[in-house]
């Protein structure tokens, strides 16, 4: 892919916004970047297949924890429940597959064992698929094939790709890759193109790569914004080409979400109305079925302040941030989007064990300005300043496949927007 990220600057030698015009976005907060958490947002409540039919979580409380399976694509969404004889360890992962059946990898020592569960009956079937030796190791997210699961496992100067489930016969070595990885986003909609981030053998920034897991883990670069910059890919789109990722390439001591398009030529570009003092803004799910309209695609946003989480929803277009009340007992950092551009959160309370909030995207998004306070926003938004565009309305309740990758790298500096 190609996207070429350039800076370009005012008479006075200020960062012009990527659109050209200084400052349009609004007044960036004051502690924008600074007072935020160094580390993106911990793992989702439940983990959803790509294609949003089941989703996987670990239920209970305590020591009691056990495998759930959620059904998402019926007319009203229900859990399954998948104990067995002994409670799961809370660092046990799970992850659904589109079958039905729900991977669980559990660690023993530095074993870490991969086993499918599914309902029968009254009890719960479990088929085991072996095991992976490895002092550390994560699944990657749902592959887009329903089907395959994977798995990194960092060592001292590389890090190796599995095939957990969906192989021939147990865990398969798929490839090295020099250096520490971290994060995963898939690129395609066959599950054959991955983007990791990575930290080289010998240090130096994270930047993020392809890997064709289809010719052995073929390496490609495929983000870097600034030579010394941290660039990490956090959500990727197929339909669309949409990219969200995090830099720290706008500046010393700012580490920012920003956006740009698979194969294009333009800038990645930072949004100010991404920007919240004290709070850490992270994407988990981007409006399918947008082909090739990036820009008119609705992202949906974790956030993280001091008081909780709650939801965000921004268009790159609109250029405009509104924030949602999470539904009690969100699954927090979990949730799709329908085509049609509805927001489905699941929740689990303790008189409602399976439900899932909806809530249609705004056309038109209110800016980073609105009050909020512990995930509920308080008042309608306020014109921004002058630079800015006006608010266009209070904020809203919540209510009850693959395209050819150009292997280009993103490169360039990167433009504030």
């Amino acid at each position: 892919m190609t996207a070429l990220a350039i800076e370009t600057a005012t008479e006075d030698g200020a960062v012009a916004d990527s659109d050209g015009t200084d400052g349009a976005d609004g007044p960036e907060p004051a502690s924008a970047g600074g007072a935020e958490p160094p580390a993106d947002a911990g793992a989702p409540g439940l983990t959803i297949t790509a294609d949003g039919t089941y989703g996987a979580r670990l239920a209970g409380g305590g020591e009691v924890l056990f495998p759930e399976r959620w059904t998402l694509d019926g007319p009203e969404p229900y859990a399954v429940p998948l104990p067995l004889d002994q409670p799961e360890e809370r660092e046990a992962q799970v992850l659904p597959l589109a079958d039905g059946r729900v991977l669980i990898r559990r660690r023993v020592a530095e074993r870490h064992t991969f086993s499918l569960l599914y309902p029968t009956g009254p009890v719960t079937g479990e088929l085991a698929l072996g095991a992976v030796t490895a002092e550390e190791l994560t699944l990657l997210p749902p592959s887009p094939d329903g089907i395959c699961a994977y798995a990194l496992a960092p060592g001292g100067r590389s890090t190796g790709i599995w095939l957990v489930a969906g192989g021939a016969a147990g865990p398969q070595h798929i490839a090295d890759i020099a250096g520490h990885c971290s994060g995963g986003a898939w690129l395609d909609r066959t599950g054959r193109m991955l983007a990791l981030d990575r930290r080289g053998p010998d240090g130096g920034p994270v930047k993020t790569v392809a890997v064709d897991l289809a010719r052995g883990g073929e390496v490609t670069p495929l983000l870097q914004i600034t030579e010394d910059s941290d660039d990490r890919l956090l959500l990727a789109d197929a339909d669309s080409g949409l990219l969200l990722v995090r830099s720290n390439a706008p500046g010393p001591g700012q580490d920012l979400l920003g956006w740009g398009v698979l194969g294009s030529l333009r800038p990645v570009r930072f949004p100010r109305s991404l920007r919240l003092p004290d709070a850490r803004v992270t994407p988990f799910a981007v409006q399918p079925g947008q082909v090739l309209t990036p820009e008119s695609c609705a992202v949906a946003l974790r956030i993280d302040g001091a008081g909780g989480s709650w939801v965000g929803v921004w268009r790159p277009a609109g250029r405009r941030l509104h924030q949602l009340a999470a539904p009690k007992g969100w699954l927090t950092g979990a949730g799709t989007w329908s085509r049609e551009g509805v927001l489905q959160l699941p929740y689990s309370t303790g008189s409602v064990a399976c439900a899932v909030a909806r809530t249609q995207a705004p056309d038109a998004v209110v800016s980073s300005a609105e009050t909020y306070r512990h995930g509920t926003a308080t008042e309608p938004a306020q014109p921004e300043a002058a630079g800015g565009e006006p608010c266009e309305g209070p904020v809203s309740p919540v209510v009850h496949r693959p395209v050819p990758l150009q292997q280009a790298p993103l490169t360039g500096r990167g433009a504030r927007g």
